[in-house]
């Protein structure tokens, strides 16, 4: 009972004083009658369940390393697990000898880099005659559309083969525009389809590095590249964003490449076999991950993929908070949702073995995909700080310090050239989790939310004209826009949980839950990414 008096202290003043005594004394009460019966239970029942998820989430890490240093170790390259050689030139026939190739570049109201998408794909090294740059444009900005038709207009005056599509709405999003596409009946004597998204600007040689392993090796339905961020050093917001992607295409795709042949298509940066999309049902809008989607029915097909390390794509990273957060969402929500329309389907496939299904529902799905997300949030920044208020239920070092750090460790390997980022990446990570485990749940559930589809903004050379010219008036921002109550009020709880730490507590975890406080204040204060100015 003096703890909790003593707790009573950090109420605010309004509950104490002249009457507020009784109302202090109340709470107390009411709390003293619910902590040992329903509190104390729940949270040690909480607890078991984050450390049963901590302990997944350490060993599908510490597997995913050990497959990465293997794959050193043996040299177990794609060149070398497939039979890849350049394609040879034939006198007798000529050009023929290349398979006819499709791009599409599928756009909504990109004004600040179609045209980086559109000259990178123009300026393709590949046969003029069998080579069709197909540019999808869903947008509803009728200034804009003009923009991309007079662009394509300009290369095809230069003999680039490129049609410029649009439909008459966005029904099915970007699944439905490249749907759409391949029903063109130029794009039916096509044997591949490059996909790009409009601020991807491939190499030249993109199409000779790739092409050639569908080409040797009729089993594959899929080539993926890497992606290369141009504006990784923009800000802190997009050098957290690299550390996390790098690592996904360092070691996840990687490892899925190197053992089962599968893993998630990134929607961008792919070549695919036209008619394994076929036989996997084509393209579909059922969620807001038509990629991973499509490849994960071509998956049970039998069909296999390979993951290039070594071929990179430059390409845009969100620089908004804003953009980042509804991009995040998408990505979140997305697999989740899949997950639920999948799951039953995946079991009772029989053309793929057991251990494969096994990887893809646990390992794909249930571990990166959910577990994931809900334990950096519910664990860090909601299980952990509430033990410090019930010192009933404690938490064992090795859950608690121990397993996140080694996860930390093995993150690292993606980018060595931010290590020192470490502790910023951590922080900011916990406080994205929020947005992606509540996106989660929205998946699992299919709420509201679950089909949003927002397109993420590009900024491409945005800020820099707008440097150039006249100083911008100051920035005007919507109370929704700047600040976002949801950190604020985790931030307020944890620094909540730290004050009562440091006078009553005895867990000592007040400087994490300060550090942690501050980074969901600074985000949801809005002060993190590149603030574009109104002019």
């Amino acid at each position: 009972m003096d703890r909790i008096s003593a707790a009573a202290l950090l109420l605010p003043e309004t509950f104490r004083g002249a009457g507020g005594d009784d109302i202090t004394l109340r709470l107390s009460m009411i709390w003293s009658q619910m902590k040992a019966p329903l509190i104390v239970p729940l949270l040690r029942i909480s607890v078991h369940i984050c450390l049963v998820m901590s302990i997944m989430l350490f060993i599908e890490r510490l597997y995913m390393g050990i497959v990465i240093v293997l794959v050193r170790i043996f040299g177990r390259k794609p060149d070398v697990r497939y039979k890849y050689e350049p394609i040879k030139e034939d006198a007798e026939l000529g050009n023929f000898v290349y398979p006819m190739v499709l791009v599409q570049i599928p756009m909504f109201n990109e004004r600040e880099v179609y045209k980086l998408s559109i000259g990178a794909a123009c300026c393709l090294t590949w046969p003029s005659d069998r080579l069709i740059i197909q540019v999808l444009d869903d947008s509803t900005d009728t200034v804009i559309k003009g923009m991309v038709e007079k662009e394509c207009q300009r290369w095809a005056s230069k003999g680039i083969n490129i049609k410029y599509e649009i439909r008459d709405n966005r029904s099915g999003y970007k699944a439905g525009a490249l749907k759409e596409g391949l029903k063109r009946n130029y794009a039916k004597d096509c044997d591949y389809v490059a996909i790009l998204d409009a601020d991807f600007q491939p190499e030249s040689d993109f199409l000779f590095r790739s092409i050639p392993f569908l080409h040797h090796n009729p089993e594959l339905a899929l080539v993926q590249a890497r992606w290369k961020f141009v504006n990784s050093n923009e800000c802190l917001m997009t050098r957290m964003q690299e550390m996390s992607l790098d690592y996904h295409f360092t070691v996840e795709q990687e490892v899925g490449s190197s053992t089962y042949a599968f893993f998630g298509f990134n929607g961008t940066a792919g070549i695919w076999r036209i008619a394994a999309i076929n036989e996997a049902g084509g393209w579909k809008d059922r969620t807001t991950v038509e990629d991973m989607d499509l490849a994960v029915r071509a998956s049970l097909k039998g069909w296999k993929f390979v993951y290039l390390g070594d071929l990179q794509v430059k390409n845009e990273l969100p620089s908004t908070f804003k953009a980042y957060r509804y991009q995040q969402h998408r990505w979140s929500c997305g697999p989740a949702n899949l997950f639920r329309k999948m799951a039953m389907e995946i079991i009772r496939n029989n053309k793929v073995s057991l251990w494969k299904k096994v990887y893809v529902i646990y390992s794909f799905f249930l571990v990166r995909k959910i577990v994931a997300h809900i334990i950096t949030f519910i664990f860090y920044c909601v299980v952990l700080p509430t033990t410090v208020l019930v010192p009933e239920v404690e938490v064992p070092v090795w859950g608690c310090v121990y397993i996140p750090c080694i996860i930390t460790v093995l993150n690292s390997y993606g980018t060595p050239r931010s290590i020192h980022l470490m502790a910023y990446w951590i922080l900011f990570e916990n406080v994205m989790s929020l947005h992606r485990t509540k996106a989660t749940f929205v998946g699992l559930f299919e709420t509201n939310r679950c089909n949003e589809w927002v397109v993420t903004e590009k900024l491409g050379n945005a800020l820099k004209a707008k440097g150039a010219g006249k100083v911008p008036k100051k920035p005007r921002f919507r109370f929704g826009e700047r600040f976002h109550t949801l950190e604020l009020a985790v931030g307020c709880y944890l620094v909540f949980c730290g004050l009562y730490d440091i006078f009553f507590g005895k867990n000592h975890f007040y400087l994490y839950l300060f550090l942690q406080a501050t980074a969901f204040f600074i985000l949801g204060f809005g002060y993190v990414g590149t603030i574009v100015p109104q002019s």
